[in-house]
């Protein structure tokens, strides 16, 4: 059988999904999507997974990129949430050391702010008990002398003491390709760039999916006996080819990410901190550049791409350069920014941040199964209660699945064999942790294909990688979703693109014509990142 992932393979592939019966078809390739293919795939399933765009290419590339149990749910007495996400991050690390890492973050409090000095120890004691937080990582609260020894430009004259304690930071869209990678290697036949266009029925129940592929046009139909809706902001526009919406119809909220180089402001750690509206926003190391976020607005655009504009740059720089003054951080400190849409469930006269973060699963009377909301945390779980779902209501006998001790593809738990490779080949050491909290173990592979002894090598084989293993089509599923270098590196842009442009065109076969439209896609990708309606 061909590999499902390898672009080379993709005609084979489309033959497979149009020639074959599979138990179960899943529509969207984000984080929700991966989950249930694994799970099903372990429970023995034969398993499809379509995606009309690149995998992650949504919500699951452009989340705050933390595995956290949700402190603020607390407030909102979602203690259920709380505690399965919180459990969550301890098995999302142990199957993926390489994806998910421990993070301790700064809770800084203001005067006049939510966070007192009682309220704000005891939730993090709630906190650490119902996410199973044990040792070292358990929450510490410090005085204002304390709080500031750890970061000195916090703003002295707000501040009046905090706390400290522990989450996990993630690469959202590395950890949904891992999942899917798994997956496929269980028999998942997962594919992107193919679109379901409309519900085939037979006796008022789905019976296919007739599908378009968005890179030839060409229409496949696949069959299958069970069929999950896993759209993420999509699901209500999948739900409207079946008919089937309901008056539980999702609520589109955006949350926004700035990325500017860790040079403008050093921190110590993580820091999650109130604004004066009451808010909390981020600000996260990660790769010499630190990233701030988010934002919580009603969302009612284009689907597919969610843009920042001047206020919401605005709202994030003003909270920011509030708590930490000397910073002076200004719009053209901007090197980078993203953009993502929160899948909620409406609820009536709620604003968005008070709108529960829980999954709803809903049965539409042709058998169309939807999951809807959610947090990325919990996307093993939601996926057990869809196959649990499914499983009762179509009375199906089912292995018992164990994504819970299920190891992802890449896992390792240091970087040391890479370093050592890395020696081996000449190339730069900095290189060896970008790749591991990428590829984790299949970095050996990227090393062991690298030409020659230079990071423009490294890059290439990089690339060939994607293509070959991860279904990457075009040079901005790589850039973005594969490897994060549009935020993290975007500087290693601009000197590479011609020569990864020159490789793709000799791996997908593309003609000159088309070698330039990629080209100048990425280009005017990077400058919509920092041009602001």
């Amino acid at each position: 059988m061909p590999n499902c992932l390898n672009a080379l393979e993709r005609e084979e592939n489309l033959k497979i999904l149009n020639h074959e019966k599979f138990d179960l078809l899943i529509i969207g390739g984000g984080i929700t999507g991966a989950g249930v293919a694994l799970e099903a795939a372990q429970r023995g399933m034969k398993v499809a997974l379509i995606e009309m765009q690149d995998f992650a290419a949504g919500t699951s590339s452009r989340s705050t990129k933390l595995i956290h149990g949700g402190l603020r749910y607390l407030k909102q007495l979602e203690l259920k949430l709380v505690m399965e996400t919180g459990r969550e991050r301890a098995i999302a690390h142990k199957n993926a050391p390489h994806l998910v890492h421990p993070e301790k973050l700064l809770l800084p409090m203001i005067k006049g702010g939510s966070l007192g000095k009682f309220t704000t120890s005891l939730a993090l004691w709630v906190y650490d008990v119902l996410a199973g937080v044990k040792g070292d990582d358990k929450k510490r609260m410090l005085s204002k002398k304390e709080i500031l020894e750890i970061q000195d430009d916090l703003n002295k004259d707000v501040v009046i003491g905090g706390g400290i304690y522990a989450e996990y930071r993630t690469d959202d869209a590395r950890l949904c390709l891992a999942v899917l990678k798994t997956a496929a290697n269980k028999g998942t036949v997962a594919m992107n760039y193919v679109k379901a266009d409309k519900f085939i029925y037979s006796n008022k129940k789905i019976c296919a999916v007739e599908c378009v592929d968005q890179l030839n046009g060409k229409k496949i139909s696949i069959k299958a006996n069970a069929f999950v809706n896993a759209a993420g902001p999509w699901v209500d526009k999948v739900r409207e080819k079946d008919d089937s919406l309901n008056n539980k119809q999702l609520f589109l909220t955006k949350g926004i990410h700035l990325v500017i180089d860790s040079k403008k402001l050093k921190l110590e750690h993580a820091c999650y901190f109130e604004l004066n509206d009451g808010r909390m926003i981020f600000a996260i190391p990660r790769e010499e550049k630190l990233y701030i976020g988010t934002t919580d607005t009603t969302y009612e655009g284009d689907i597919k791409n969610p843009q920042v504009n001047q206020k919401d740059v605005d709202y994030i720089l003003n909270g920011l350069n509030h708590m930490f003054p000397k910073a002076e951080i200004k719009t053209t400190d901007i090197v980078s920014t993203w953009a993502g849409l929160r899948p909620l469930i409406n609820e009536k006269g709620k604003s968005p941040s008070e709108i529960s973060r829980k999954d709803e699963i809903f049965e539409s009377k042709s058998g169309l199964f939807t999951i809807a909301g959610g947090k990325l945390t919990a996307y093993r779980k939601m996926a057990e209660r869809t196959l649990n779902y499914i499983q009762k209501a179509n009375r199906l006998k089912l292995k018992k699945g164990n994504t819970k001790n299920c190891k992802l593809i890449g896992a390792i738990d240091n970087p040391i064999t890479i370093i050592d490779k890395l020696k081996e080949k000449g190339i730069n050491k900095n290189w060896a942790k970008y790749l591991w909290q990428r590829y984790g173990s299949e970095s050996i592979k990227i090393i062991n294909n690298c030409k020659k002894s230079d990071d423009a090598a490294l890059i290439v084989s990089e690339l060939e990688y994607c293509i070959k293993n991860e279904s990457t089509h075009n040079l901005i599923d790589f850039l973005s979703q594969r490897t994060s270098r549009t935020l993290f590196y975007p500087e290693s842009i601009d000197c590479n693109i011609e020569i990864l442009a020159a490789i793709a065109q000799q791996l997908l076969n593309w003609d000159e014509s088309k070698k330039n439209i990629e080209v100048h896609k990425v280009r005017e990708y990077m400058k919509a990142m920092i041009t602001f309606a």
